[in-house]
């Protein structure tokens, strides 16, 4: 599969489970958490629709120029999809405070992806 597919099916994929984890927040975890944990688990469906959104602006470039920068944006949107949106979802769920330490190197992966897409988008004139 390439680059554009991939990224294309993995945004459509990742922001239908945002949607569907932002309503679980909204309407079957209202009553069960309190609201500190509601809001971080808000948080990471938030940050899970952004950067699904962004696949498909890495499908985009990928799709007039692949390049190896493209393709790690992608990966590391995805990256930071799981390592920060899950550590969020698993914290709020849990409790567990040491999943705060995750959270950051999904903030990371996240940075990078930008970087790397900024990279291939700069590059796209050439």
């Amino acid at each position: 599969m390439n680059a554009e597919r991939t990224f294309t099916l993995t945004g459509a994929v990742a922001g239908c489970l945002a949607v569907a984890l932002g309503a679980f927040a909204a309407h079957g975890l209202k009553a069960r958490l309190d609201a500190a944990a509601l809001e971080t688990f808000r948080t990471g469906a938030q940050y899970q629709m952004y950067h699904a959104l962004a696949l498909f602006a890495v499908a985009s470039v990928a799709a007039r120029r692949p390049s190896r920068a493209a393709t790690a944006a992608g990966w590391l949107f995805v990256a930071g999809m799981v390592l920060f949106s899950g550590s969020l979802y698993a914290l709020a769920l849990t409790g567990a405070k040491v999943l705060g330490a995750v959270t950051p190197f999904g903030g990371l992966c996240f940075l990078a992806g930008w970087a790397a897409l900024a990279k291939a988008a700069w590059r796209q004139d050439g």
